[in-house]
This record gives C-alpha cells, sequence and structure tokens, in this order.
C-alpha cells in the first residue's frame, strides 16, 4: 500500500516538473511577438532541404493570410518563409521551409517557428507552435492596393514611358531622409503596401519636373492616385533664319531662373520635359555661343529657336579675367 503511494506520488512530482517549462515557454511566445525583428530579406540563412514541403515525420501546419480581418483568404502572390526563431552562430534567423502561392502546408519537427507573409511591399510576421497534431494558423496582413497616374496641366495623359513613381515611408528619419520602399514604380501599376500613409515622388521627364504627395492606403481597399504635374514638353534647336533648319553639332546648356546649369545635352535638337518658370537655353555651337530667355507655361508644350546670329550671340571672351 505504501509503495503503491509513493510511486503515485513520484509520478505526480515528475509530471508538474515538466508541466511548469512548457507553460513557461507558451506565455512567453505569446508576449514576444512584437519584439522580434526579422532580418532583411537577404539576411536569412538559406533552408537546409530542397525536399518537398509536404513530406516530412512533424506535424502538418496549415497557413493561410488575408488582407483584413474576416477576409477572404489570399488565393495567390504570397511568399511564406518559416524560421527558427533561435539565430544561428552567424546571428541570422535558419530558414527551415519556404513556399510560394496562396494557402500552404508545412510539415515541420514539433517546436515553435515564426512564420513571415509577404504580399507584395505588404508583410506580417507571426509565432506559431507545431505540435504532432495538424492545425491551422491565419496572418491579417492589414494590407491594401496602391496604383499611381500623373496627367498634365489641363489633364491631359502623359506617356507611361516619361513617368516614374516612387514610394518612400511618411515618416522622415532623424536625418531628414525618408526610407524607400518602392522605386521605379511605373504608372497604373498596382503596389501591395500595408495600411497606412505614404510619401509619393512623381517624376515627369529627367530635369526637374516632380510633384511630391502624401496618399494613404486603406486596407483591402485598392487606392488609386492621379497627380497633375505643371510642366511641358520643350524642344530646342539652334538655327540660322527662323523656321530654318536645326543646326547640327551643337552643345546645349539650360539655366533656371537663379542662373544655375541643370541640364545639358548634345544634337541637333535639345528635348525635355521642364517645370512652369523662367529659364535660359545657351546653344554652342563650334566657337560661337547663343543664348535665349524663355518661360514654360504648363500643359503647354513648345518649340525653342535660338537664332544663330549677332543679336544672341555671346562673346566668348566675356567675364574673362
Amino acid at each position: 500500500m505504501f509503495e503503491g503511494t509513493l510511486r503515485l506520488f513520484v509520478i505526480a512530482l515528475v509530471a508538474a516538473l515538466f508541466a511548469v517549462p512548457v507553460s513557461f515557454a507558451l506565455a512567453q511566445n505569446a508576449n514576444d511577438v512584437g519584439d522580434i525583428k526579422l532580418p532583411g530579406i537577404s539576411s536569412y540563412a538559406t533552408p537546409k532541404t530542397g525536399a518537398p514541403l509536404a513530406l516530412g515525420n512533424g506535424g502538418a501546419i496549415t497557413l493561410s493570410a488575408q488582407l483584413t480581418d474576416k477576409g477572404a483568404d489570399i488565393t495567390r502572390g504570397i511568399v511564406w518563409r518559416v524560421f527558427k526563431p533561435q539565430p544561428s552562430s552567424d546571428g541570422k534567423l535558419p530558414m527551415v521551409a519556404s513556399a510560394h502561392g496562396g494557402t500552404a502546408v508545412f510539415q515541420l519537427d514539433p517546436g515553435s517557428y515564426l512564420v513571415h507573409a509577404s504580399y507584395g511591399r505588404a508583410g506580417a510576421t507571426k509565432r506559431i507552435t507545431v505540435g504532432k497534431d495538424a492545425r491551422r494558423e491565419s496572418l491579417v496582413l492589414d494590407a491594401g492596393g496602391l496604383k499611381l497616374d500623373a496627367v498634365t496641366s489641363g489633364g491631359a495623359p502623359i506617356q507611361s514611358k516619361k513617368l516614374r513613381f516612387s514610394i518612400y515611408e511618411d515618416h522622415p528619419a532623424a536625418n531628414g531622409d525618408r526610407a524607400l520602399i518602392a522605386p521605379d514604380v511605373a504608372p497604373n501599376t498596382v503596389v501591395r503596401l500595408n495600411a497606412g500613409t505614404y510619401h509619393v515622388v512623381s517624376t515627369y521627364g529627367a530635369v526637374n519636373a516632380v510633384i511630391r504627395s502624401d496618399i494613404r492606403v486603406e486596407a483591402g481597399k485598392l487606392t488609386e492616385a492621379t497627380v497633375e504635374h505643371r510642366a511641358a514638353e520643350m524642344t530646342m534647336k539652334l538655327v540660322r533664319e527662323p523656321g530654318g533648319e536645326a543646326i547640327a553639332d551643337t552643345s546645349w546648356s539650360l539655366l533656371n531662373e537663379s542662373g544655375d546649369p541643370i541640364k545639358e545635352a548634345v544634337g541637333a535638337f535639345a528635348s525635355m520635359v521642364l517645370a512652369e518658370g523662367q529659364y535660359t537655353i545657351i546653344a554652342k555651337n563650334r566657337d560661337r555661343i547663343y543664348q535665349k530667355d524663355f518661360t514654360v507655361v504648363a500643359g503647354q508644350n513648345q518649340e525653342i529657336e535660338v537664332l544663330a546670329n549677332e543679336q544672341s550671340a555671346i562673346d566668348p571672351e566675356e567675364g574673362a579675367d
């Protein structure tokens, strides 16, 4: 009788000792997810195996993602990455599995993992626990889409090849710079982003026609934004008489209203997009230099003729010591 009672006591004591660290670990996992910082896309360790993810001896875990809480599962375009939560000797989180598409099923050894789901530029991270029994986990990305376009003053469309967008974080860093999220975005391209406000820079041409704006992306919605450029396309040519043929082998230098050089070009024609304002164009052909002042009016494309005559010529020795 005494031996039976003692045996039961020992069994109960051992069970209690094992239960304490397990419950402590689960409580710790639930509380520290917000402090976890995953490495950059190029900073994780590569998976150790190329075997199909559905094979293995561990527990099956099904992962799905939604744009919003209670939203429908995303069926394609997700990149799943599964990490061990403890860094390896090189300081990187070991990546143990990955998958592309929509809902994914992983066969993992029992234990704790970090799961990251990226959907375009949007993403979310969650700590999961895998056991021997199959289970399902869901990640809410809290994300939406952003589609950008631009027009000139008056609503005229802009050729796609002359228009690009860059998307930055809303708040600048201590040095005043903003983190670049998506560079060189073509117009009417849907960019997937986490919900929030973003700083968007629209560049028309390659000189100074730049528009900046703050745009808010809402979760589960496609935000379409069109900005207006107060600019025009200008074509300069050096001629011997009004309406004459452009003179080849001409070097061009464009100055803004303050006299600062902002663009140089070589050729019979100098074509560029300029923001509205006052400019001076200087043309050099052989040993002669000519100049002309002109005004850019938003939405009014122009051809500027610089006459190669004495009235527009500049003495190359002018201003020399």
